[in-house]
């Protein structure tokens, strides 16, 4: 990479955080961290429209201001597996009628460790001549193939691929499926994972987490806790995390499948629920909290939850929602760390780590 993108890069960075530190400003003053990301190559997952023409079938992407497809020939922000991938797959699509018949969409599930499942969306039903050529394009290119179309999933190997990342004294593996939600950039998660097992080495009791997902923090999380109780809506991820923490030994976490309305609600006895019979709520002693919230944030019945506790570790992927929720928190709680990871180059968005703690509990 030339030295003029390199400083493009982090001039983009430089103008996100600034513009994040005008918006937190009223609330901390202290130096915030920044872990900045690898300018290309660093996203592992990537979706793509296919665009049909007279010369067969196209990656593309739609633009954002007329919203028509347009053809992507090169991707620099995927991954080099992505990258060598796209070409080889699509000149085998291209030269197999079956396959190229009716796709309309390609995913892309990649690992550092270098595995890849690709995903082919269908407007067809697929049958066993699909499941012959696609099984001989996963020979050819090496990686993993995957076929969906409505209410129709055809996996030729699996349909999930196995990431690691050492934390602290760990290395941890991660099953991550396709269809569930994983960080994009790899390396800048990793980088996340290890600040908050840094920002939580001196805990002590247990762990309360919300938005757990298949176990990303959790797991990397889990020598620093006596135990660990995880919350998570999704069924899949719930399958996931508990896979996870069984291949890696760790006995110590727990998942349930509850929003963090019904948690509430189990926690304050206000109602039993079947999924925590084998549970004791009572035996834990919670002193920390992570919540790691889609880009809405927190609603106000898990803002009044997390504030209980002692320390939370808050992760978002939004600036807004972050200070919105702040404003809520910061009256019980004082930030004590912060953090900015470029999760996502070269657009505005940012994530950002929050540890607060409690000014008396």
């Amino acid at each position: 990479m030339d030295s003029s993108k390199l400083d493009l890069y982090h001039d983009n960075l430089s103008k996100k955080v600034n513009r994040f530190k005008s918006k937190i400003k009223k609330f901390y003053t202290d130096d915030i961290e920044i872990y900045p990301s690898s300018p290309e190559a660093f996203r592992l997952r990537a979706e793509f429209r296919v665009f049909h023409d007279s010369n067969g079938a196209h990656y593309a992407m739609t633009d954002s201001i007329t919203k028509r497809p347009y053809v992507v020939n090169k991707f620099s922000i995927v991954g080099l597996k992505i990258q060598n991938l796209m070409p080889i797959l699509i000149a085998e699509i291209n030269a197999d009628l079956i396959l190229s018949k009716k796709l309309f969409g390609i995913e892309f599930l990649t690992t550092l460790r270098g595995e890849a499942l690709i995903t082919l969306l269908y407007h067809k039903q697929l049958d066993q001549h699909w499941e012959q050529s696609a099984f001989r394009v996963q020979q050819t290119i090496g990686a993993m193939i995957l076929g969906r179309s409505k209410k129709q999933k055809i996996t030729l190997k699996r349909d999930f691929v196995t990431e690691e990342f050492r934390v602290g004294t760990r290395t941890i593996s991660y099953r991550q499926v396709e269809s569930g939600f994983t960080q994009p950039n790899g390396e800048v998660n990793s980088k996340m994972l290890s600040w908050a097992f840094k920002q939580t080495e001196d805990s002590q009791d247990d762990l309360l987490e919300i938005y757990c997902g298949n176990g990303n923090f959790t797991l990397a999380l889990a020598d620093n806790f006596q135990k660990i109780l995880a919350v998570e809506i999704s069924k899949l991820s719930i399958r996931t995390a508990q896979h996870n923490a069984n291949v890696n030994g760790i006995a110590n976490a727990t998942f349930v499948r509850m929003s963090s309305e019904e948690f509430t609600e189990a926690l304050d006895h206000l109602r039993p629920f079947r999924r925590l019979k084998e549970i004791d709520l009572d035996e834990y002693n919670f002193s920390a909290v992570l919540v790691d919230p889609p880009r809405a944030g927190l609603d106000p019945a898990t803002i009044s939850l997390i504030m209980r506790y002692k320390k939370i570790v808050y992760f978002s992927c939004n600036p807004e929602s972050l200070v919105q929720n702040l404003r809520k928190i910061l009256p019980t709680h004082n930030i004590v760390a912060l953090a900015v990871f470029d999760q996502f180059p070269w657009t505005d968005h940012l994530e950002i780590g929050t540890v607060l703690e409690a000014f008396c509990i």
